[in-house]
């Protein structure tokens, strides 16, 4: 049951009054047994966070992966400085001369733009070299972790059409507050609504416009993967086709379930690799299975599976709030 739970909520997140009750009702059980099952998870740090997910994009970020290449006695040094900004919201140690991988979004307020602020991070950390690998093309970003070890190994990643939302003071309001982690009681939004002043109606119907318009992905519990008992977790870097054949390549990728996020970025003279699969899974030979399997699906001339050696830093962007403005008047000048 636990582990039906753990899907069920990374997946598809009820947004009702009473989320628990509809879930438990889903899975033949009471409210009181899945509130404390999540309860429990929680505590041991399995569920990492239960919030609105958002894109950065739809909210006015620039954003970009970014790879440095630091000296092995900096590395520490450089973590300290990278992991203050807050907008670096990933960040890893993987196994290639570029060895610091993280993601960074800078804000539509911010004084700076994305290159100029990697370009002085990249001096604050004496970096050797560095690259900016914004994404050219998004196929999929959904983390769901098969906890039940029960899902088809492929799926359809559906192309969404989102309708036009211009964002207002109020929509701001409810970014702010959706984002943060919500707690495991039976009415988990309750809070939100009262420090709003608004109807549950209302914060359903904003939530659902947000959705529609691409603004918010999802609503859902994201797992520590590695508490979860998935640690062979790799960046597997591909080189193939640009243009239409490259697209098409993407969406085969994207169609496997143990890929979570799939992406077109730019090549550089020092990286040939243009497609990046992130691949979850249980055990290394599980990672390694889903990348032959993809092996069979698609062209390409070579590939690269990046295991991350240590995280320095996973956590969600709190968009809009002043640290973004407190960490430039620190280091911009």
């Amino acid at each position: 049951m636990k582990d039906e739970i753990l899907y069920r909520v990374q997946k598809n997140f009820p947004l009702v009054i009473k989320p628990f009750a509809k879930i438990a009702k889903e899975l033949k059980t009471s409210e009181e047994e899945v509130i404390r099952i999540l309860q429990e998870e929680k505590t041991n740090k399995i569920i990492r966070q239960t919030s609105a997910i958002f894109d950065t994009k739809k909210l006015g970020y620039m954003s970009s992966l970014v790879a440095f290449e630091i000296d092995e006695d900096k590395i520490d040094e450089a973590v300290v400085i990278l992991n203050s900004n807050p907008g670096i919201s990933h960040n890893y140690e993987r196994n290639h001369k570029y060895n610091i991988w993280f993601t960074i979004a800078i804000s539509p307020q911010s004084k700076s733009n994305l290159e100029d602020t990697v370009e002085l991070l990249a001096k604050l950390t004496n970096a050797n070299d560095y690259i900016l690998l914004p994404t050219l093309k998004l196929f999929k970003i959904s983390v769901k972790l098969d906890t039940t070890n029960k899902q088809d190994k492929k799926e359809k990643v559906e192309k969404k059409k989102f309708k036009d939302l211009e964002l207002n003071e109020f929509h701001y309001s409810v970014i702010k507050e959706a984002q943060n982690d919500i707690q495991i009681v039976s009415e988990p939004f309750k809070e939100i609504i009262q420090k709003l002043d608004i109807s549950y109606e209302k914060f359903f119907k904003t939530l659902q416009d947000f959705q529609d318009a691409g603004v918010m992905r999802r609503f859902a519990c994201i797992l520590n993967h590695r508490k979860a008992g998935f640690g062979a977790n790799a960046m597997v870097a591909w080189d193939i086709e640009e243009g239409k054949e490259g697209e098409r390549i993407g969406e085969i990728a994207a169609s496997f379930s143990a890929v979570s996020h799939c992406y077109l970025r730019p090549k550089y003279p020092t990286w040939n690799y243009n497609l990046f699969t992130m691949i979850h899974g249980k055990t290394k030979e599980d990672t390694q299975a889903v990348i032959e399997s993809i092996q069979k699906e698609i062209s390409y001339k070579s590939n690269m599976p990046l295991y991350s050696s240590r995280e320095f830093k996973k956590i969600r962007i709190k968009y809009f709030s002043d640290e973004f403005k407190q960490w430039e008047n620190k280091y911009i000048k």
